[in-house]
């Protein structure tokens, strides 16, 4: 392998990085909702900020529907259908074809027969293939996540779908959740994305993935586990600084005792006088055997509700609370305008969320209205998944890819594997995390893999790497538009350029790719 201090390339795009381092610190209107207006005619700015990434063929849509009407329509997004070359390859995913419980059920009787087995060379191969199996659905998660990414019409929704997944991480690796990540994804976070947080808090509540992940399914009277309950107060609504104690911890543990998983194909004996309390929704589980019936106190207020209704009231109390306003408000103004946005921004972000009770479309209209964000545009620093997705989408426009797994791969090498989170605080949005040299010359292999067509992202249907290169001459205009807005820098390094694909390397390796 060529060493990259030889590289002259290399020294060019180090180059570009140093002054990018140096330069840093739709359905119209609801009848009841004022017309949009947007601060700025950055309309590409916009698009790679609000997307995953600005492509020639979403600008010659957005110019023809107009900026505004297009975000309404991602702020309020219909089912629109994926191409059908991407739905094709969903559609033939077991993940799709198959509910969390059928796959449990397969993956449990797997299990059992590589326990059953007679030697010990015969469970340890059965057991490999259990453990593969695991990691296959994981694959197919991920798979399916990236395809949305990269081809979904309702672009905010699969944005805010991942910023959902990373505010309510789960890690993977944990017991069988590589199983569970799929379908926590796709019934628990991105049917409420853009809805009420109330209902998105709701069900990663009462889903397994989060159950299990947080050691919930463990806390049960007289042996409670308060990892949930932190991490509900502390990550999942309130924030660190949200005023609860650790008595508030204590009295939300209790409230949690009995919410668990049953994996099991029955259910427990109960009492007579509890059967009718007794929850089981797939694999969710309410045992009021083992809940705390006593009275409860959080945040200075009597839980009044009993079994499982004392979740839904405390679920209520918390999502409505000015501290969790706050602290959504500033998570999403980090996420879409910049590593410290202003308190005024935050706060009349956190008003909205107030009013409007807890409805995260609105919040975020409120944020795409404001100044601050038009002023950020072009600043907020990458990170991995937002880096390649927009890169590919950049490279290959609208042409379905039909093998993910060099894009897995990749993230993975950045340190932002999909699902891969081991804490649940879940990956960091701020710059500082992410432009290191050693990730930045990661990118550029990325970068140079998609320009020279040596990605393997079309090897599954037997078709040659369609090089980004292309799209100069394909597209002129929109290539003519991003050079000119792009710094003296750049500029001059893309006049180096002795080839397509070395120029297209250097667009996908350029600080303004870096940034959106």
């Amino acid at each position: 392998m060529k060493s990259h201090s030889l590289d002259p390339l290399l020294f060019v795009l180090l180059g570009l990085f140093a002054g990018l381092l140096a330069g840093c610190a739709v359905p119209t209107a609801r009848p009841d909702t004022p017309a949009l207006t947007l601060q700025t005619g950055d309309m590409a700015g916009v698009l790679n900020r609000v997307t995953w990434g600005a492509t020639p063929a979403l600008v010659k849509q957005v110019e023809e529907t107009g900026l505004a009407r297009y975000i309404e329509q991602q702020l309020h997004p219909a089912a629109a259908p994926l191409p059908a070359a991407v739905q094709d390859q969903i559609h033939a995913m077991t993940i799709s074809r198959r509910t969390l419980e059928e796959l449990h059920q397969d993956l449990e009787r797997m299990r059992k027969d590589a326990d059953a087995k007679a030697s010990d060379d015969e469970k340890k191969t059965a057991r490999r293939a259990y453990q593969q199996e695991l990691t296959r659905l994981a694959r197919e998660a991920a798979t399916r996540s990236l395809l949305r990414a990269l081809y979904s019409p309702e672009q905010l929704q699969e944005q805010l779908t991942w910023f959902w997944m990373n505010h309510f991480n789960v890690y993977q690796g944990k017991h069988n959740l590589r199983a569970m990540v799929g379908d926590y994804e796709e019934r628990a976070i991105r049917p409420h994305a853009l809805g009420k947080f109330r209902d998105l808090l709701a069900a990663t509540a009462q889903h397994p993935a989060m159950l299990r992940y947080l050691d919930n399914d463990q806390n049960a009277l007289h042996r409670q586990n308060e990892n949930y309950a932190r991490e509900l107060l502390e990550l999942h609504t309130l924030g660190v600084n949200g005023g609860y104690s650790q008595h508030d911890v204590q009295e939300l543990a209790r409230v949690l005792t009995g919410v668990g998983v049953n994996l099991g194909a029955g259910t427990p004996r109960l009492r007579p006088e509890l059967q009718s309390r007794y929850v089981r929704r797939g694999l969710f589980e309410f045992n009021p055997a083992r809940h705390d019936e006593g009275e409860k106190q959080l945040l200075g207020q009597t839980v009044r509700a009993s079994g499982l209704a004392e979740l839904s009231e405390v679920l209520d109390r918390l999502s409505r609370q000015s501290a969790t306003a706050h602290f959504i408000s500033s998570k999403l103004a980090v996420f879409f305008v910049s590593d410290e946005p202003s308190p005024a921004l935050v706060e009349r972000m956190a008003q909205t969320f107030l009013q409007s009770d807890g409805d995260i479309a609105a919040t975020l209209r409120s944020l795409f209205t404001s100044t601050e964000f038009a002023q950020s545009l072009g600043g907020k620093f990458k990170d991995p998944v937002h880096y390649l997705v927009s890169a590919v989408r950049l490279a290959y426009d609208d042409k379905p890819i039909t093998n993910v797994t060099p894009m897995l791969n990749w993230l993975a090498r950045l340190g932002e594997p999909l699902y891969g989170h081991q804490t649940p605080d879940g990956y960091s949005m701020l710059q500082a995390a992410w432009a290191s040299p050693a990730q930045m010359v990661t990118r550029f292999e990325v970068a140079k893999a998609l320009a020279s067509g040596n990605a393997g992202l079309f090897k599954a249907d037997g078709l040659p790497d369609q090089r980004p290169a292309s799209l100069r001459q394909a597209n002129p205009a929109y290539f003519s538009a991003w050079q000119e807005n792009a710094s003296d820098a750049t500029r001059d390094a893309l006049k180096q350029a002795g080839s397509l694909p070395e120029w297209a390397e250097f667009v996908l390796s350029s600080p303004e790719m870096m940034h959106r």
